[in-house]
């Protein structure tokens, strides 16, 4: 039986980038695979190619799970490039899952609820519009928040407008974004509608750090990447790379956000400011990293307790699609009733230089799938690698039972 879920486009986010410049070609005879060969899986190393090679993207990496083993771990040159599976990448918005995750441990130990009010946790005083007191963490964390980047624009990447407004020196600091827009009238009254909100990520994140009494980097190393030996995963940076790190491409430019200087800067390297990011779309991590934290997702552990992880798959006061998704605490959320019962989980992330892909499956199996660009002149879809990977996985005639899990973590 065909395995399939429709196809939700990418959350991608508007960087205000120009056109500039050309998509690196993939040249089929610069081509170059590592990581362990499974012939059983070729279906996913045949996707990954044609997926890359048609975009010109020349940084890939997947990383495959079933029933909680890891099967395919592999990275994926068109270049000079030398990706290995455990190669780090900016993993954009599938960050989100990680702050959820991290809110819901500081509810787990005492700290909070999902019901506290955001402005009473952050200090937050006289903010301009007064439902900002309806603003719950369990409402950031589901996008309930009551802004609307279509409406108004998303401030993690004004930063130009918001050093104006304010009289602030770029790069800006989180406290910035906060207080511009506690001085702006909310887009809807919180807990009205869903629109899909960076800030309010962006917010979920300084409240880690305020009631941790850590940077919100270290709560998330320490409290829960550390208990599942996940150690290569960090903060990016926006321009200089953590070692192991790829390259990112793009072919567009932008002005810098990292200075007042005005400068022209490739897109990925300046045209929005990492620093700001962090909750919401920060993390560099690779393929089998993601699929790891995935796992965690499956049962009660040292990281989340069965009520958390209730939490995270529970459906939202308002806000489910026609078709049928949600979103959960850091998730899309879709109940899947044919041939079995269960729920596809999974995210997709998108900034420029960056597009990611981790799924979890209803029937046991999760894959990441990461790429260094999300743009490139032949205009195809890079939503695309979603269904590409579906029918990888319906290829799948005898699953391997090997575990590469202790090869990458101990």
């Amino acid at each position: 039986m065909e395995l399939s879920r429709r196809s939700l486009g990418k959350l991608a986010v508007a960087s205000g980038v120009t056109w500039a410049g050309a998509a690196a070609s993939a040249d089929a005879a610069t081509w170059k695979v590592t990581g362990t060969a499974v012939p059983a899986l070729a279906g996913f190393d045949n996707q990954m190619k044609t997926f890359m090679q048609a975009r010109g993207v020349t940084a890939g990496q997947l990383a495959v799970t079933y029933k909680g083993r890891l099967v395919l771990a592999r990275g994926y040159s068109a270049s000079t490039a030398d990706v290995q599976p455990t190669s780090l990448f900016r993993i954009a918005s599938l960050s989100k899952s990680f702050t959820a995750a991290a809110i819901l441990r500081l509810e787990q130990d005492g700290k909070l609820t999902l019901s506290s009010k955001v402005v009473d946790l952050l200090g937050i005083t006289a903010p301009v519009d007064p439902r900002w007191s309806d603003i719950t963490l369990g409402r950031l964390l589901q996008h309930l928040g009551g802004w609307n980047r279509d409406v108004s624009g998303d401030p993690n990447f004004k930063d130009a407008a918001i050093s104006q407004a304010l009289g602030v020196p770029m790069e800006l600091q989180h406290a910035d974004v906060i207080r511009y827009m506690t001085g702006q009238k909310l887009d809807a009254a919180p807990g009205a509608k869903y629109a899909y909100s960076n800030f309010g990520y962006l917010l979920a994140g300084r409240v880690i750090e305020k009631l941790s009494g850590l940077s919100y980097e270290a709560y998330v190393q320490q409290k829960l990447l550390a208990p599942l030996q996940i150690k290569r995963m960090a903060l990016g940076w926006s321009i200089a790379k953590h070692a192991g790190e790829t390259s990112y491409e793009s072919q567009y430019t932008g002005r810098t956000v990292l200075n007042n200087t005005g400068a022209t800067v490739a897109a990925p390297y300046g045209s929005f400011s990492m620093r700001i990011q962090d909750a919401n779309g920060g993390w560099i991590a690779s393929a089998p990293d993601l699929v790891r934290w995935a796992k965690m997702f499956d049962a009660p552990g040292a990281v989340l307790n069965s009520t958390s992880l209730g939490r995270v798959w529970a459906q939202p006061e308002t806000g489910i699609d026609p078709t049928g998704w949600y979103y959960g605490l850091g998730w899309q959320v879709r109940s899947v009733t044919t041939g079995g019962t269960g729920r596809n989980t999974w995210h997709t992330g998108s900034m420029p230089g960056t597009s990611t892909i981790l799924v979890r499956t209803y029937n046991g199996m999760s894959w990441a799938a990461l790429f260094n660009r999300r743009d490139d002149p032949s205009g195809k879809s890079y939503g695309d690698i979603d269904p590409a990977m579906w029918t990888a996985a319906n290829g799948v005639t005898s699953w391997p039972t090997h575990d590469l899990f202790p090869q990458y973590f101990s």
